[in-house]
C-alpha cells in the first residue's frame, strides 16, 4: 500500500469514527437555573430586614424597593464590593420607617458565563413597630426536614408580623449542599411571603461537619444567633441553649464550643436587655430559645444521654431572666407539648411544641394587645392543645 493511499483511508475512517462519536454523544445538560430559592427574608427589625437568596453559581444582586412613586437600589457592602457571592446573596436593609410595609424585588446576574439576569415578583414586608397596640406572631420547631410537616405548617400559618422557626430544621450538617433547599426554600414554600422570618438555632442546627456554615445563610438583627426585638407591647428575647451535650462530648469531634456563647449571652442580657427601655419596660416579656430552660421531671438521669432542658443555660441565665420579669419561655426540642406554669423558684412558664412527624407537629399562634397575651398551641388539623394567657405587666 502507498503512503497516499493509507493516508486517505486513515482521514476518511477517522472521520467515520469523529462522525459517530458525535451522533451517539449526549447533548450537554442545560445549566442549572441562576436563582435557587425566593428572597427570603430575615431578622425582623423595626428599621429594616435582610434577605437572602440561593443562586446556582457567581452572580450579584440588589434590592429594588418601592416607597410611592421611588424605587431605591439597596446593594453593597462596607468594603466597597457589590452584593455578591457562589452560593448565595444577602442585602440588608437599614433606615427603613417603623410600622410601614415596603414592596421589593430582587434582582440577581450572573457573573460568569453563561450571562443571565432574573427578577423575582414584587411583594410586600413590612417593618416591625415598637409602638403598635397589638402583634401577631406564629412559631414552628423541630421540623427535622420533614417535608409534609413543613408544607402543612406552611398552609396553616396566616399573616403576622414575623415567623418564628425555633431550632432543629435539620437533623445534621452532613453537606453543605442541605443549607440552601432547608433554611431558605423548605419543601419548595416560600415561607416568608408573608412575614419576615426571626430564626433560632438548635442543637442539630450545630451538629455535622458543615454545621458551622450555617451562620453564612442566616441573618439576625444584631448578626449574632441571640437578638431581642419588640414588636408592638411584646418585647422578644431570642438566645441560643446550644447543645445539649458537654462540649466535650465524643460525638462532637471538637465542632461545637457552647459554654463560653452562653456566659457571652449571660452578660448581654445584664447590659443590654436589662438596660434598654425598650425591652425592660414593655407590657409583655418573652424567652424563645430551642432547648426548655425547665422540664416536667428535671433528672439527672446517668442513662440519658441528651439533657431534655439546658440546665448548663439557666444556670448563667436564670437570674437575668428572673429580673427581667420574663413571663414564659418558648421552646422545642423534646418533641413533646408540655405546658409548666410558673412557680415561686421559677416565676416564668415553660411552654414546650411537638416533634416533626405530622401527627406531633404543632404551630403556636401568639397575639397581644393591651388587654392580654394569649398563647395557643394547635396541632396541624387546627385542633387547640395548650392555651394560656398572662395580663400585662405594666
Amino acid at each position: 500500500m502507498n503512503r497516499r493511499s493509507f493516508l486517505s483511508r486513515t482521514t476518511a475512517s477517522a472521520a467515520l469514527t469523529t462522525s459517530l462519536g458525535a451522533a451517539d454523544a449526549p447533548a450537554p445538560s442545560p445549566p442549572p437555573a441562576l436563582v435557587l430559592t425566593p428572597p427570603v427574608a430575615m431578622g425582623p427589625r423595626t428599621d429594616g430586614v435582610e434577605f437572602v437568596w440561593g443562586v446556582s453559581r457567581h452572580a450579584r444582586g440588589w434590592i429594588e424597593l418601592q416607597s410611592g412613586d421611588t424605587i431605591q437600589r439597596v446593594s453593597g457592602n462596607d468594603f466597597g464590593y457589590s452584593s455578591q457571592g457562589e452560593k448565595a446573596l444577602r442585602v440588608r436593609l437599614d433606615g427603613l420607617d417603623p410600622g410601614r410595609t415596603y414592596s421589593y424585588r430582587a434582582i440577581t446576574e450572573s457573573m460568569v458565563e453563561p450571562a443571565e439576569r432574573h427578577e423575582s415578583a414584587w411583594r410586600t414586608v413590612r417593618t416591625l413597630d415598637a409602638s403598635a397596640a397589638a402583634t401577631r406572631f406564629i412559631v414552628w420547631n423541630d421540623t427535622h426536614l420533614n417535608e409534609a410537616t413543613i408544607r402543612r405548617l406552611h398552609e396553616g400559618t396566616g399573616e403576622g408580623d414575623f415567623l418564628v422557626w425555633n431550632g432543629d430544621i435539620c437533623n445534621d450538617w452532613t453537606k453543605e449542599e442541605l443549607i440552601i433547599p432547608t433554611l431558605l426554600h423548605p419543601a419548595g414554600t416560600d415561607f416568608t411571603a408573608r412575614a419576615p422570618l426571626a430564626f433560632v438555632w438548635g442543637n442539630h442546627d450545630l451538629r455535622g461537619a458543615h454545621g458551622f456554615r450555617l451562620a453564612d445563610y442566616v441573618a439576625t438583627p444584631s448578626g449574632k444567633s441571640w437578638y431581642a426585638f419588640r414588636s408592638g407591647p411584646v418585647a422578644i428575647v431570642v438566645l441560643n441553649t446550644g447543645e445539649d451535650k458537654a462540649d466535650d462530648h465524643p460525638s462532637f469531634k471538637g465542632r461545637v464550643d457552647c459554654e463560653p456563647m452562653r456566659a457571652a449571652q449571660a452578660a448581654w442580657l445584664r447590659n443590654e436587655v436589662l438596660t434598654n427601655p425598650v425591652f425592660r419596660d414593655a407590657p409583655y416579656r418573652i424567652i424563645i430559645c430551642h432547648i426548655p430552660l425547665r422540664w416536667t421531671v428535671e433528672s439527672r438521669d446517668a442513662l440519658r444521654e441528651y439533657d431534655n432542658f439546658s440546665a448548663r443555660s439557666r444556670k448563667h441565665w436564670h437570674e437575668a431572666i428572673v429580673e427581667w420579669k420574663a413571663q414564659v419561655v418558648i421552646s422545642g426540642h423534646m418533641h413533646e407539648t408540655a405546658w409548666i406554669p410558673g412557680s415561686t423558684a421559677f416565676p416564668y412558664a415553660q411552654l414546650t411544641g411537638g416533634g416533626p412527624q405530622p401527627d406531633q407537629a404543632t404551630r403556636l399562634e401568639v397575639t397581644a394587645d393591651s388587654s392580654r397575651l394569649h398563647l395557643n398551641l394547635l396541632s396541624l388539623d387546627g385542633k387547640p392543645l395548650i392555651e394560656q394567657e398572662f395580663p400585662p405587666l405594666i
